[in-house]
């Protein structure tokens, strides 16, 4: 049982990094932090796309890298 939910953590863990790596950066250098900040949160616009798919998948796979990484510490030998 903890070598499979370790094949899983590893699993989940690269796809993580994978879609991490896949989405746009929000921010334009310093201008970008300065500006970009109010920008996102009083902006109408909301993510659209490729973009809102790829966050919904983000929290997916972080929650699923919490419980993994729980249920590795619980049935460790």
């Amino acid at each position: 049982m903890h070598t499979f939910f370790v094949v899983l953590l590893v699993i989940v863990s690269i796809a993580l990094i994978a879609v991490v790596l896949l989405q746009s950066g929000k921010s334009a250098g310093l201008s970008g932090a300065i500006s970009g900040g109010a920008e996102s949160l009083f902006g109408k616009q909301k993510a659209r796309g490729i973009d809102l798919i790829l966050h919904r998948i983000t929290v997916v796979l972080s929650v699923l890298f919490f419980l993994l990484a729980l249920a590795v510490t619980y049935f460790k030998i």
